[in-house]
């Protein structure tokens, strides 16, 4: 049988817009909160969404945030372009990061991203090559 969804929202990342960092993750959060998901399920994905928007911000050379919001889950689909993860393991232990030194003078690129993500939601999978990176997160509502 086929999953029904309540709610399918799409969401354009830009390459290094750090004004709109957070617009994404920010207006799934109200979404959410509007249809009355937990605070708890609600700070995960929270959580998680800021960290991987910020990921393609500061990565990637752009790309979509899809959200698929249904009576048991809310499935988040990051997809860019971009030069991709070249070790996913490796980028999955905290403190890794290769963001440049003028990121990380900005405050971002500690390496705690895919950790936190990964902390948060109760399913990731993430397929990454030289073409982009596809990261789906499934929180369970």
């Amino acid at each position: 049988m086929a999953s029904i969804n309540l709610l399918h929202k799409e969401y354009v990342i830009e390459q290094g817009n750090f004004l709109k960092a957070g617009e994404a993750s920010s207006a799934i959060k109200q979404i959410l909160r509007q249809l009355g998901v937990s605070a708890g399920v609600l700070r995960r994905v929270s959580i998680a969404s800021y960290e991987a928007e910020l990921n393609m911000v500061i990565h990637s050379f752009g790309g979509t945030v899809s959200a698929d919001i249904s009576p048991h889950a809310v499935v988040l689909e990051f997809a860019d372009t971009g030069p991709g993860i070249e070790d996913v393991e490796l980028a999955m232990q905290d403190g890794y990061s290769t963001a440049s030194e003028e990121i990380r003078n900005m405050g971002f690129g500690a390496g705690l991203g895919m950790r936190n993500i990964k902390r948060c939601c109760d399913g990731m999978d993430i397929v990454s090559s030289a073409g982009g990176t596809k990261l789906t997160l499934t929180f369970l509502v």
